[in-house]
């Protein structure tokens, strides 16, 4: 059989496995394994699998991701994310859309407490959900804010999607987390500014609170002390050069565990829950990671992703024409594959080509981050939509989508905004020590 026959049937069975709701992993493996089996045999096939599984899950370089996991546990059960919201919201409150600009600063500081969105979208969303709905807001705004703002931990460092980025390229993961802080800081600004103006002219939707007394504000300011440290050794140690950035993990994962000790917020229940729900996190990323490996080994092998790169540089059109296009497959597989396994299937593919056109690694892969963002609240797969759904069920599912639309056309722009200023995302780490 001509090998580009076999690879389509294997990427058109892999398609129709995620649709039929296979998980990614294991469609994924199981078209690359019965794809190897083919190309060379069952003993080849089994010795190819091996080898992956053993190459990603012995990176050094992944032990970031379960200790970026923890510390997001350790910071949420610290209270730490819920007193920035309580901070923001003691000084924004009675603003046009105070307590929704509040939850995307508190979801910007969860952000920077943990790399994982899902999780920011469903602690944020149990702490600031009900407190929207008490004093009337629309609860599309109340659930599309949370849905949304939560997608900033895939771009805020520290970030699991932008540390699997810097592997799978071979680019400087500390260079990638530091890259990612002006973005992160551009999103959540401009997510504030396009919430203040619904609220401004349509003020039913978010009804206006009492102002906090200058007292309270003063005193709730003890309460972001915790998550300004976490990220000034986070991105101070990268920035600096004094943490590679599995050390800079290490220590802010132990320095999440000190200061829960030192608020006696830590239990053996919380502690057993964030070693176990880390376990989890990590169990479910690495089988995405080699199951993902083990579908493009096979793909490789057929020759498939080398010809899709020749044609793709040899087409007549300028290099942004194929920008636009690599850009618009994102926002199309965002619709149907979940985060992690359309960055892990795309990558491959899409890095060689950008590379060969000259444009920045460090730049593309902000910009793969953008569009992972934007997948996890585009219908009908956004899984950021989901965990919100769960934290608020007596909401129904699309209008939970209709309350991400504003925040969507503000991530298009901010995409734009990044296309055409690519030093948004190049100025910081252009002055970092390296």
């Amino acid at each position: 059989m001509d090998l580009t026959v076999l690879a389509t049937i294997g990427l058109a069975v892999w398609g129709v496995f995620l649709v039929l709701g296979m998980p990614i992993a294991f469609a994924s493996a199981l078209v690359g394994f019965v794809g190897l089996f083919a190309l060379k045999g069952w003993g080849a096939a089994g010795d190819a699998v091996a080898f992956l599984s053993y190459r990603i899950t012995a990176d050094y370089n992944l032990t970031v991701i379960p200790l970026f996991i923890i510390m997001g546990y350790f910071a949420h059960f610290a209270g730490l994310t819920g007193d920035l919201f309580n901070t923001m919201r003691k000084w924004i409150g009675h603003l046009p859309g105070g307590l929704a600009i509040a939850t995307i600063f508190g979801c910007a500081g969860f952000a920077a407490c943990s790399g994982s969105s899902a999780a920011a979208a469903a602690v944020m969303g149990k702490a600031t959900i009900p407190e929207m709905r008490k004093v009337g807001y629309d609860p599309k705004l109340a659930t599309g804010v949370v849905a949304a703002s939560g997608t900033m931990a895939s771009l805020i460092p520290p970030s699991n999607m932008t540390v699997i980025y810097g592997i799978i390229t071979q680019q400087s993961i500390g260079v990638l987390l530091v890259a990612g802080f002006i973005p992160g800081l551009f999103e959540a600004v401009s997510y504030s500014l396009i919430t203040f103006f619904i609220a401004r002219f349509r003020p039913k939707l978010a009804p206006v609170v009492p102002a906090a007394s200058w007292r309270e504000r003063v005193n709730s300011l003890k309460g972001v002390w915790g998550v300004l440290a976490i990220m000034v050794v986070v991105l101070g140690g990268l920035y600096l050069g004094i943490f590679t950035p599995t050390e800079a993990a290490g220590v802010a994962a132990f320095g999440t565990f000190v200061i829960a000790l030192a608020l006696r917020k830590v239990t053996w229940a919380n502690l057993k829950e964030s070693l176990y729900s880390t376990a989890k996190t990590t169990a479910m990323i690495f089988a995405v990671l080699v199951g993902v490996l083990i579908l493009l080994r096979f793909l490789a092998l057929t020759g498939l992703l080398d010809s899709i790169t020749r044609t793709v540089l040899l087409l007549p059109v300028h290099r942004m024409v194929i920008l636009f296009g690599i850009i618009i497959v994102y926002l199309i597989l965002g619709m149907f594959v979940t985060a992690l396994g359309m960055m892990m299937i795309t990558i491959p593919i899409f890095y060689p080509v950008i590379i060969q056109l000259g444009f920045d690694p460090i730049w593309f892969g902000i910009i793969v981050i953008k569009m992972v963002e934007i997948a996890l609240i585009t219908p009908p797969v956004g899984m950021n939509v989901f965990v919100v759904k769960s934290v608020a069920p007596e909401v129904p599912m699309w209008d939970i989508f209709k309350g991400t639309f504003p925040y969507l056309s503000m991530d298009v722009m901010n995409v734009t905004a990044m296309i055409i200023f690519p030093q948004i995302i190049l100025w910081v780490p252009s002055t970092m020590m390296r």
